[in-house]
């Protein structure tokens, strides 16, 4: 498919993806409130830039509620992309570090590690509140 649409070929390794993908899982967990802080900001300036674009105020307020909607779901599909860069500097490290082989392996733990942080950070944070 992909040797279709580009005139040159390229290769991706699937462990390098796979690696990728649970590092930047294990990064999103371990640092989720970063992410949000990163969604947040992305929201308030996809909001403030889409003000620029009406020029009534009546139109901007009409369709107001379902523009913050879309944003919100830009703003958070795109506050994944530091994770993924990231999530790619720690594969290669690891690749570079302990071999290709452990790869995949450290960033299963990772990510596994992340995953508990996330839910005892979440528990502290919920009996802290009550």
């Amino acid at each position: 498919m992909f040797a279709d649409l580009f005139p040159f070929r390229f290769s991706i390794e699937t462990t390098t993806l796979a690696g990728t993908a649970l590092w930047s899982l294990a990064l999103y967990l371990g640092f989720f409130p970063v992410g949000e802080w990163i969604a947040d900001r992305l929201m308030r300036w996809f909001n403030f830039a889409e003000r620029s674009l009406y020029l009534s105020q009546a139109e901007f307020d009409r369709t107001r509620r379902g523009r913050e909607a879309q944003n919100a779901f830009y703003a958070s599909i795109l506050s994944i992309i530091p994770f993924l860069v990231l999530g790619g500097l720690f594969e290669y490290g690891v690749e570079w570090g302990l071999g290709r082989s452990w790869a995949v392996s450290v960033g299963t733990i990772a990510c596994i590690s992340g995953g508990v942080y996330e839910l005892g950070r979440r528990d502290g944070q919920a009996s802290k509140d009550d």
